[in-house]
């Protein structure tokens, strides 16, 4: 499971003339579930997402995680995250898990970050969505839930 989470002071997303999900100060979190991916990355990825302190303290420093700061989470599911571009000039997305299970792991995001006390709009899952957000910085992570099974470096 990949994730790209940019702070954002605003966002929104719509579908056609319709928006489905709006923020204010938070994150936008773009989200690639990946074949295998299981309920452990989902629920890792929610926890990073909730517990990132990428929000500023009252000294303007980077110490506040979404909840401390208030903010909420606008979810956007996009298997784009898990291209392959090695070979050719047209990307491979076979490493995208198929869409019924992206679908569960993405909704077991959602619910993980609402039970930890986030706020969360989401996109549509497999529509053709438009996201607009003010970036807040900028400040942009990448998150990937294959992480946990690397070793930390010193």
């Amino acid at each position: 499971m990949k994730a790209v989470l940019q702070r954002v002071s605003e966002a929104r997303v719509r579908v056609g003339e319709e928006t489905v999900g709006r923020i204010a100060a938070g994150s936008v979190v773009l989200l690639g579930v990946a074949e295998g991916d299981t309920d452990g990355d989902a629920a890792w990825m929610a926890d990073r997402i909730a517990g990132l302190r990428v929000f500023a303290d009252p000294d303007g420093k980077m110490n506040l995680d979404i909840r401390q700061a208030g903010g909420a989470v606008l979810l956007i599911s996009q298997f784009t995250l898990l291209a392959d571009t090695r070979k050719g000039r047209r990307p491979s997305f076979v490493a995208a898990a198929d869409p019924a299970e992206g679908e569960r792991l993405y909704e077991a995001v959602a619910e993980s970050l609402r039970f930890a006390g986030v706020g969360v709009q989401c996109g549509r899952f497999g529509a053709h969505m438009e996201v607009e957000l003010t970036n807040d910085g900028p400040v942009t992570v990448i998150l990937d839930s294959a992480d946990r099974k690397r070793p930390r470096r010193s």
